[in-house]
């Protein structure tokens, strides 16, 4: 890819808040298209980049991840920082890993999509809404396979009561005209994300905004659940200019550094507790307790505070967890510094 401005790459003019003009050159500007295990791809108005691997001692959220900023290091061909991002999605790494997993950078809109089957579920959607909001992202909720649906606005009535004011849009991504129907919340040099579980029709999205044909997969017909397509995550340009990141389905979302994501999303029980008598209440058994209050007056839904209540804990474990690992990471990597000097001081020695 050639003759691409930085503009077009996605750059904004807040990006160089973060630049020293007197040693940084635009030259060395590059943006993460994608993330190996070997290293880093990328795009600049040069042409596409191969970069090696960050410094391993750095944390987590000190790595470039898909969507990023980065100035280049020319002599170790690598990147040497990342600029500050305007959006960041992220979550609690899966399985038993106790650290962050970044997802994407530097998004304007995600969509998060989600089939009009057994795969759509209210528990999953708050997750990815709190995920979005807690990035800085937009969103738009895109209910998919309304084609299969007996009763596709069920779903969608569904869906409304916890979007709030988040648009939903529903179709049939074979459609023809559904390409055209998004693209309308994307704007120039913009950047989309595409997040939901596999099988629902990101795939076939992203064919009909890129005019890419990668192949798809079906869905399970005992359960409605997909098969992985995409395994990697990667940058694509829209065919309506700006790009997409497309993303594996994650069958697991932990969320963790989402309080304010969090609240956003259920922000109708968030707003009601200010009414409590007390700042502490857990919203159960105490005396004065407006949620309870609003429940019993069928203003709220118990299930929608359980799951609140269960998303909060999962936050502040997460939290705990990330923190403390974080603090051995420091420490490791004072050590690495000190360990390195004494190495250069003793070579001066000799």
């Amino acid at each position: 890819m050639t003759d691409t401005t930085l503009e077009e790459l996605g750059w904004r003019p807040a990006f160089f808040q973060s630049l020293d003009l007197d040693r940084d050159s635009l030259d060395d500007l590059a943006r993460i298209s994608a993330v190996h295990r070997d290293g880093y791809e990328a795009l600049s108005p040069q042409g596409e980049l191969r970069l090696r691997p960050m410094p391993a001692e750095l944390t987590d959220e000190d790595r470039a991840t898909v969507g990023d900023w980065v100035v280049i290091d020319r002599a170790l061909e690598r990147p040497a920082r990342i600029l500050a991002r305007q959006s960041l999605f992220s979550r609690k790494a899966p399985g038993t890993a106790r650290g962050t997993q970044l997802i994407a950078a530097n998004v304007d809109t995600a969509f998060i999509v989600t089939s009009c089957n057994e795969d759509f579920s209210l528990p999953r959607l708050e997750r990815y809404l709190a995920l979005v909001r807690e990035a800085g992202a937009f969103a738009v909720i895109v209910l998919t396979k309304m084609d299969l649906a007996a009763a596709p606005d069920r779903f969608v009535d569904e869906a409304k009561t916890v979007a709030a004011d988040t648009p939903i849009e529903v179709l049939d991504a074979r459609d023809a005209g559904a390409s055209g129907r998004l693209a309308e919340w994307l704007g120039q040099h913009q950047t989309l994300a595409l997040l939901g579980s596999s099988g629902v029709g990101k795939t076939t999205l992203l064919n009909g905004l890129t005019g890419r044909a990668d192949a798809v997969s079906d869905i399970r017909d005992d359960d409605a659940k997909g098969r992985h397509t995409t395994r990697t995550r990667f940058m694509r340009p829209l065919l309506a200019g700006g790009w997409a990141i497309d993303l594996p389905g994650m069958r697991e979302l932990g969320l963790a550094n989402a309080s304010d994501g969090l609240d956003a999303t259920f922000a109708d029980i968030v707003q009601t507790a200010e009414a409590c008598r007390f700042k502490d209440c857990r919203h159960e058994s105490e005396p004065g307790c407006a949620v309870r209050e609003a429940i019993d007056a069928g203003e709220l839904d118990a299930e929608r505070l359980a799951r609140f209540r269960k998303l909060e804990r999962e936050i502040e474990r997460n939290d705990a967890t990330l923190a403390e690992r974080r603090a051995k990471l420091k420490d490791f990597a004072k050590m690495v510094r000190s360990t390195q000097s004494q190495r250069w001081a003793h070579r001066n020695k000799t």
